[in-house]
Protein backbone atom coordinates (compact mmCIF):
# COMPACT_ATOMS: atom_id res chain seq x y z
CA UNK A 1 0.00 0.00 0.00
CA UNK A 2 1.16 3.49 -0.77
CA UNK A 3 2.96 4.97 2.20
CA UNK A 4 2.39 8.68 2.52
CA UNK A 5 4.90 10.53 4.62
CA UNK A 6 3.60 13.90 5.79
CA UNK A 7 6.12 16.51 6.70
CA UNK A 8 5.11 18.10 9.99
CA UNK A 9 8.28 19.96 10.76
CA UNK A 10 7.46 22.74 8.34
CA UNK A 11 4.69 25.20 8.89
CA UNK A 12 4.43 26.18 5.26
CA UNK A 13 2.31 24.12 2.89
CA UNK A 14 4.30 22.20 0.36
CA UNK A 15 2.34 22.07 -2.90
CA UNK A 16 3.97 18.82 -4.00
CA UNK A 17 2.99 17.03 -0.81
CA UNK A 18 -0.54 18.37 -1.01
CA UNK A 19 -0.85 17.00 -4.54
CA UNK A 20 0.51 13.64 -3.40
CA UNK A 21 -2.06 13.54 -0.61
CA UNK A 22 -4.91 14.30 -3.00
CA UNK A 23 -3.78 11.54 -5.36
CA UNK A 24 -3.58 9.14 -2.43
CA UNK A 25 -7.14 9.97 -1.35
CA UNK A 26 -8.30 9.49 -4.95
CA UNK A 27 -6.73 6.04 -5.04
CA UNK A 28 -8.47 5.05 -1.82
CA UNK A 29 -11.81 6.30 -3.15
CA UNK A 30 -11.63 3.92 -6.11
CA UNK A 31 -10.38 0.93 -4.17
CA UNK A 32 -6.80 1.25 -5.35
CA UNK A 33 -7.67 1.94 -8.99
CA UNK A 34 -6.67 5.42 -10.02
CA UNK A 35 -8.58 6.89 -12.94
CA UNK A 36 -6.82 9.90 -14.44
CA UNK A 37 -9.09 12.90 -14.66
CA UNK A 38 -6.70 15.31 -16.36
CA UNK A 39 -8.38 15.93 -19.70
CA UNK A 40 -8.03 12.35 -20.91
CA UNK A 41 -10.67 12.97 -23.55
CA UNK A 42 -8.53 15.40 -25.52
CA UNK A 43 -6.18 12.46 -26.10
CA UNK A 44 -8.82 10.29 -27.77
CA UNK A 45 -7.85 9.78 -31.41
CA UNK A 46 -10.23 9.94 -34.35
CA UNK A 47 -9.70 7.25 -36.98
CA UNK A 48 -11.83 7.85 -40.08
CA UNK A 49 -13.29 4.74 -41.69
CA UNK A 50 -13.28 5.35 -45.45
CA UNK A 51 -15.27 2.28 -46.54
CA UNK A 52 -18.21 4.44 -47.67
CA UNK A 53 -15.91 6.48 -49.90
CA UNK A 54 -14.88 3.23 -51.60
CA UNK A 55 -18.54 2.22 -51.95
CA UNK A 56 -19.29 5.46 -53.77
CA UNK A 57 -16.28 5.01 -56.05
CA UNK A 58 -17.21 1.43 -56.88
CA UNK A 59 -20.80 2.36 -57.76
CA UNK A 60 -19.67 3.97 -61.02
CA UNK A 61 -16.29 2.38 -61.65
CA UNK A 62 -13.19 4.45 -62.25
CA UNK A 63 -11.50 6.31 -59.43
CA UNK A 64 -13.90 9.06 -58.42
CA UNK A 65 -13.77 9.77 -55.56
CA UNK A 66 -10.08 9.00 -55.25
CA UNK A 67 -9.75 6.88 -52.12
CA UNK A 68 -6.09 7.65 -51.42
CA UNK A 69 -6.60 11.38 -51.90
CA UNK A 70 -9.57 11.28 -49.55
CA UNK A 71 -7.47 9.53 -46.91
CA UNK A 72 -4.71 12.11 -47.28
CA UNK A 73 -7.26 14.91 -47.03
CA UNK A 74 -8.70 13.36 -43.85
CA UNK A 75 -5.21 13.43 -42.39
CA UNK A 76 -4.62 17.03 -43.41
CA UNK A 77 -7.97 17.99 -41.84
CA UNK A 78 -6.84 16.56 -38.49
CA UNK A 79 -7.79 12.88 -38.41
CA UNK A 80 -5.22 10.89 -36.45
CA UNK A 81 -5.86 7.62 -38.24
CA UNK A 82 -7.43 5.86 -41.22
CA UNK A 83 -9.53 2.70 -40.89
CA UNK A 84 -10.56 0.24 -43.60
CA UNK A 85 -12.60 -2.95 -43.42
CA UNK A 86 -11.92 -5.07 -46.51
CA UNK A 87 -14.27 -7.97 -47.20
CA UNK A 88 -13.75 -10.93 -49.55
CA UNK A 89 -16.24 -9.65 -52.15
CA UNK A 90 -14.41 -6.28 -52.25
CA UNK A 91 -17.74 -4.47 -52.44
CA UNK A 92 -16.14 -1.38 -50.94
CA UNK A 93 -12.47 -1.58 -49.97
CA UNK A 94 -10.47 -3.58 -52.50
CA UNK A 95 -7.39 -5.49 -51.41
CA UNK A 96 -5.25 -3.31 -53.68
CA UNK A 97 -6.59 -0.25 -51.85
CA UNK A 98 -4.94 -1.51 -48.68
CA UNK A 99 -1.52 -1.64 -50.34
CA UNK A 100 -2.02 1.80 -51.89
CA UNK A 101 -3.11 3.36 -48.60
CA UNK A 102 -0.26 1.80 -46.65
CA UNK A 103 2.23 3.47 -48.98
CA UNK A 104 0.54 6.86 -48.88
CA UNK A 105 -0.74 7.73 -45.42
CA UNK A 106 1.36 8.94 -42.52
CA UNK A 107 -1.06 8.58 -39.60
CA UNK A 108 -2.07 5.37 -37.86
CA UNK A 109 -3.42 2.72 -40.23
CA UNK A 110 -6.07 0.38 -38.81
CA UNK A 111 -7.25 -2.63 -40.82
CA UNK A 112 -10.31 -4.33 -39.40
CA UNK A 113 -11.96 -7.50 -40.56
CA UNK A 114 -12.68 -11.18 -40.13
CA UNK A 115 -9.52 -13.05 -39.22
CA UNK A 116 -11.26 -16.37 -39.94
CA UNK A 117 -10.69 -15.56 -43.61
CA UNK A 118 -7.15 -16.55 -44.59
CA UNK A 119 -7.06 -13.90 -47.31
CA UNK A 120 -7.61 -11.22 -44.68
CA UNK A 121 -4.83 -12.59 -42.49
CA UNK A 122 -2.37 -12.58 -45.39
CA UNK A 123 -3.44 -9.07 -46.44
CA UNK A 124 -2.72 -7.72 -42.95
CA UNK A 125 0.61 -9.50 -42.65
CA UNK A 126 1.69 -8.19 -46.05
CA UNK A 127 0.94 -4.58 -45.08
CA UNK A 128 1.82 -4.54 -41.36
CA UNK A 129 -0.49 -1.71 -40.26
CA UNK A 130 -0.14 -0.04 -36.88
CA UNK A 131 -3.23 -1.92 -35.72
CA UNK A 132 -5.44 -4.79 -36.78
CA UNK A 133 -8.96 -4.99 -35.34
CA UNK A 134 -10.42 -8.50 -35.36
CA UNK A 135 -14.17 -8.67 -36.01
CA UNK A 136 -16.31 -11.85 -35.96
CA UNK A 137 -18.08 -11.25 -39.27
CA UNK A 138 -19.70 -13.96 -41.33
CA UNK A 139 -19.42 -14.22 -45.11
CA UNK A 140 -21.62 -11.66 -46.84
CA UNK A 141 -22.37 -9.68 -43.68
CA UNK A 142 -23.49 -6.12 -44.48
CA UNK A 143 -21.94 -4.57 -41.39
CA UNK A 144 -20.48 -5.75 -38.11
CA UNK A 145 -23.23 -6.37 -35.56
CA UNK A 146 -21.71 -8.13 -32.55
CA UNK A 147 -18.50 -8.66 -30.66
CA UNK A 148 -16.45 -11.78 -30.05
CA UNK A 149 -17.48 -14.34 -27.47
CA UNK A 150 -14.03 -14.23 -25.92
CA UNK A 151 -14.86 -17.11 -23.60
CA UNK A 152 -16.05 -19.52 -26.29
CA UNK A 153 -13.41 -18.47 -28.83
CA UNK A 154 -10.61 -17.76 -26.39
CA UNK A 155 -8.18 -20.41 -27.61
CA UNK A 156 -8.70 -19.48 -31.25
CA UNK A 157 -8.14 -15.81 -30.47
CA UNK A 158 -4.94 -16.59 -28.56
CA UNK A 159 -3.52 -18.36 -31.60
CA UNK A 160 -4.47 -15.78 -34.23
CA UNK A 161 -3.50 -12.81 -32.07
CA UNK A 162 -0.06 -14.35 -31.59
CA UNK A 163 0.36 -14.44 -35.38
CA UNK A 164 -0.22 -10.70 -35.74
CA UNK A 165 1.79 -9.73 -32.68
CA UNK A 166 4.75 -11.77 -33.94
CA UNK A 167 4.69 -9.47 -36.99
CA UNK A 168 4.83 -6.39 -34.76
CA UNK A 169 1.18 -5.41 -35.25
CA UNK A 170 -0.90 -4.07 -32.38
CA UNK A 171 -4.10 -6.09 -31.98
CA UNK A 172 -7.57 -4.97 -30.95
CA UNK A 173 -10.64 -7.21 -30.81
CA UNK A 174 -14.29 -6.22 -31.18
CA UNK A 175 -16.32 -6.94 -28.02
CA UNK A 176 -19.72 -6.19 -26.57
CA UNK A 177 -19.88 -4.13 -23.34
CA UNK A 178 -19.89 -7.16 -21.07
CA UNK A 179 -17.30 -7.28 -18.26
CA UNK A 180 -17.03 -11.07 -18.64
CA UNK A 181 -16.04 -10.69 -22.29
CA UNK A 182 -13.56 -7.96 -21.41
CA UNK A 183 -11.94 -10.10 -18.70
CA UNK A 184 -11.69 -13.07 -21.05
CA UNK A 185 -10.27 -10.81 -23.77
CA UNK A 186 -7.33 -10.03 -21.51
CA UNK A 187 -6.44 -13.74 -21.50
CA UNK A 188 -6.10 -13.84 -25.30
CA UNK A 189 -3.03 -11.61 -25.45
CA UNK A 190 -4.76 -8.75 -27.27
CA UNK A 191 -3.45 -5.25 -26.71
CA UNK A 192 -6.80 -3.51 -26.89
CA UNK A 193 -10.51 -4.08 -27.20
CA UNK A 194 -12.95 -2.09 -29.31
CA UNK A 195 -16.34 -1.67 -27.68
CA UNK A 196 -19.22 -2.23 -30.11
CA UNK A 197 -21.35 0.88 -29.58
CA UNK A 198 -24.53 0.27 -31.60
CA UNK A 199 -26.62 -0.40 -28.47
CA UNK A 200 -25.42 2.86 -26.93
CA UNK A 201 -26.27 4.83 -30.08
CA UNK A 202 -29.66 3.15 -30.44
CA UNK A 203 -30.77 4.02 -26.90
CA UNK A 204 -28.99 7.34 -26.49
CA UNK A 205 -32.09 9.49 -27.07
CA UNK A 206 -34.26 7.22 -24.92
CA UNK A 207 -32.09 7.36 -21.79
CA UNK A 208 -28.45 8.23 -22.29
CA UNK A 209 -27.49 7.44 -18.69
CA UNK A 210 -28.81 3.89 -18.97
CA UNK A 211 -27.42 3.53 -22.49
CA UNK A 212 -23.88 4.32 -21.44
CA UNK A 213 -23.85 2.48 -18.09
CA UNK A 214 -22.65 -0.91 -19.40
CA UNK A 215 -19.93 0.82 -21.43
CA UNK A 216 -18.60 2.60 -18.37
CA UNK A 217 -18.44 -0.71 -16.51
CA UNK A 218 -16.75 -2.43 -19.44
CA UNK A 219 -14.21 0.41 -19.69
CA UNK A 220 -13.40 0.18 -15.99
CA UNK A 221 -12.97 -3.56 -16.34
CA UNK A 222 -10.58 -2.96 -19.25
CA UNK A 223 -8.50 -0.70 -17.02
CA UNK A 224 -8.43 -3.32 -14.27
CA UNK A 225 -7.06 -5.95 -16.66
CA UNK A 226 -4.67 -3.51 -18.39
CA UNK A 227 -6.33 -3.45 -21.82
CA UNK A 228 -6.30 -0.42 -24.10
CA UNK A 229 -9.74 0.81 -25.13
CA UNK A 230 -11.16 1.76 -28.53
CA UNK A 231 -14.80 2.17 -29.56
CA UNK A 232 -16.88 2.30 -32.71
CA UNK A 233 -20.15 1.73 -34.56
CA UNK A 234 -22.89 4.33 -35.00
CA UNK A 235 -21.09 7.03 -33.05
CA UNK A 236 -22.02 10.44 -34.48
CA UNK A 237 -22.23 14.17 -33.77
CA UNK A 238 -25.24 13.63 -31.50
CA UNK A 239 -23.84 11.01 -29.15
CA UNK A 240 -20.04 11.17 -29.38
CA UNK A 241 -19.32 13.97 -26.90
CA UNK A 242 -21.30 12.34 -24.08
CA UNK A 243 -19.63 9.01 -24.76
CA UNK A 244 -16.12 10.47 -24.79
CA UNK A 245 -16.76 12.47 -21.62
CA UNK A 246 -17.92 9.46 -19.65
CA UNK A 247 -15.79 6.53 -20.80
CA UNK A 248 -12.53 6.28 -18.85
CA UNK A 249 -9.37 5.53 -20.78
CA UNK A 250 -10.85 5.93 -24.26
CA UNK A 251 -7.89 5.89 -26.67
CA UNK A 252 -9.51 5.87 -30.11
CA UNK A 253 -12.83 5.96 -31.91
CA UNK A 254 -13.36 4.68 -35.44
CA UNK A 255 -16.14 6.49 -37.31
CA UNK A 256 -17.15 6.16 -40.93
CA UNK A 257 -20.81 6.00 -41.97
CA UNK A 258 -22.09 8.95 -39.95
CA UNK A 259 -19.03 11.05 -40.71
CA UNK A 260 -19.39 10.55 -44.46
CA UNK A 261 -23.13 11.32 -44.28
CA UNK A 262 -22.44 14.53 -42.37
CA UNK A 263 -19.79 15.55 -44.89
CA UNK A 264 -22.44 15.64 -47.65
CA UNK A 265 -23.94 18.67 -45.93
CA UNK A 266 -21.00 20.16 -44.05
CA UNK A 267 -18.03 19.29 -46.23
CA UNK A 268 -15.31 16.85 -45.25
CA UNK A 269 -12.96 19.33 -43.59
CA UNK A 270 -15.68 20.94 -41.46
CA UNK A 271 -17.09 17.55 -40.53
CA UNK A 272 -13.78 16.17 -39.29
CA UNK A 273 -13.30 19.39 -37.34
CA UNK A 274 -16.65 18.91 -35.62
CA UNK A 275 -15.88 15.32 -34.69
CA UNK A 276 -12.54 16.36 -33.25
CA UNK A 277 -14.33 19.04 -31.20
CA UNK A 278 -16.66 16.38 -29.81
CA UNK A 279 -13.67 14.42 -28.56
CA UNK A 280 -12.22 17.45 -26.79
CA UNK A 281 -15.21 17.54 -24.44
Amino acid sequence: MLQLRVLTSRKRTDTNHLLTYLIYRKMLTFGGIFFLSMDQHSQTKLSVNINKIATLRNSRGGNNPDLVKTALDCESFGAQGITVHPRPDERHIRYQDVFDLKEAISTEFNIEGNCQEESFVQLVLANKPAQVTLVPDVLGQITSNHGWDTIKHGEYLKDIIAVFKAAGIRVSIFVDPDPRMVEAAALTGTDRIELYTEAYAKHYFVNKELAIAPYIQAARTAQQVSLGLNAGHDLDLHNLRYFAQNIPGLLEVSIGHALVCDSLYLGLEATIGRYLDQLKG
